[in-house]
């Protein structure tokens, strides 16, 4: 099989940090969305094995198919308003199961109708690049900061990874990882005790549709999903050179969402840092290659799904400096290639560092992220540039 091929041992790791990175720094939103609706430990970990099932094979099975690095991940932010409006709201579990499902439904809608990746081909390159810049350098900046709480272990990851990239670099996340994790053990830093012995078992609940919830929670679920998950998203893949057929794809993760929604998949989407790790060099030299780290990712992800409790407590274990840090070094180079291609064109430099700047800054307005912001302000910007330069002209 061609797939076994083209593996290699960075792959397999870059699959393996991108589970890592984007369940230790998002689950815990998670579990609190699920207890906004009155959820059970069970109902809990049901949330867990449909997620985990959703992402892996929507990432698993396009990525073998298209040989092109697809990555899908839950809606992080889309998680934190669930969290907030469940707890304000009052609403059951029932009623938040038929919100998922209308967030399915318009999602799946976005795709077939096309208008998502018509309004994202309008947007130049530069501020893409841009965009994928601020997005990531955060996480860049917190692999260095987490040096306050964790010096020791931050250095000594540092160390091991320019070492490893000067002499292998192809396996350098690979042996910074497994430094951090001597390190931390060493240290006594290790969450041994977060692993339980449990597997999941899917819960159905039967939805229920109600105005409240459909204007509390179905419509800003999807609008924070599309804005903030698949918009940087679909930025990281088109800064990657990858060619994918956005349409269908975000189709593939409505219609999985619509699926698994009874059970606790409340909307899949593109991921965004985690793509990163997988389509940059450190996965695989090969940019033809680079889908058998998405695939790795997307196997990882299944095994969480089918082992719920056991992997999830096993990566909860990771100090959270460990995680920062091997993120932040994970994604080093694609923050430096989304810099340099955000500022190669002069006439949209300016353009670019202010949608970089905003999105790097973190803002949320209206319940959107910053990344929504950033390309706002960046198209405003590069619009009003061009009208000048054409009237001085």
């Amino acid at each position: 099989m061609q797939f076994f091929k083209d593996l290699s041992p960075s792959a397999i790791v870059a699959g393996f940090v991108s589970v890592l990175v984007g369940l230790t720094s998002s689950v815990a939103i998670v579990f609190q969305a699920a207890q906004a609706f009155g959820a059970t430990p069970a109902e809990i970990a049901s949330w867990m094995w449909a997620l985990g099932l959703g992402m892996g094979l929507c990432s698993l099975v396009p990525s073998l198919i298209l040989k092109k690095p697809v990555m899908v991940a839950w809606s992080t932010p889309g998680a934190a308003v669930l969290a907030t409006a469940g707890v304000v709201g009052g609403f059951s579990m029932g009623e938040a199961v038929g919100a998922f499902m209308v967030c399915a439904v318009l999602i799946f809608l976005s795709g077939v109708t096309g208008w998502f990746e018509r309004v994202m081909g309008k947007i130049p390159q530069e501020i893409a690049a841009a965009l994928l810049a601020g997005v990531l350098a955060r996480f860049g900046m917190q692999a260095f900061s987490a040096a306050e709480s964790a010096p020791v272990l931050i250095i000594a990851m540092l160390l091991v990874y320019l070492v490893t990239r000067r002499w292998v670099p192809r396996y350098a996340v690979m042996f910074t990882l497994a430094a951090g994790v001597v390190c931390a053990a060493l240290q006594g830093k290790m969450n041994w005790s977060a692993i339980h012995w449990d597997f999941a078992v899917p819960i159905f609940t039967m939805p229920t549709f109600s105005v409240a919830a459909l204007m509390s929670l179905a419509l800003p679920l999807f609008v924070v999903t599309m804005a903030s998950q698949n918009l940087p998203g679909v930025a990281v893949i088109r800064a990657s050179g990858y060619d994918m057929p956005v349409s269908r794809l975000i189709s593939m993760t409505g219609f999985a969402t619509f699926v698994l929604a009874p059970f606790g998949g409340y909307a899949l989407n593109f991921s965004a840092i985690t793509a990163a790790i997988c389509m940059g060099p450190e996965a695989h030299p090969d940019p033809a290659k680079r889908y058998t780290a998405a695939a790795s990712c997307g196997i990882f992800y299944i095994f969480i799904g089918i082992f719920g409790a056991v992997v999830t407590g096993l990566l909860i274990a990771f100090p959270k400096e460990l995680v920062m840090g091997i993120a932040g070094l994970a994604l080093l180079g694609s923050i430096g290639n989304g810099l340099a291609a955000a500022v190669r064109d002069e006439s949209h430099r300016e353009a670019a560092l202010i949608t970089f700047l905003v999105t790097l800054s973190g803002v949320t307005l209206a319940g959107i992220g910053s990344a929504f912001w950033g390309v706002v302000a960046g198209s405003l910007a590069l619009l009003i540039q061009s009208r000048v330069l054409r009237r001085s002209t």
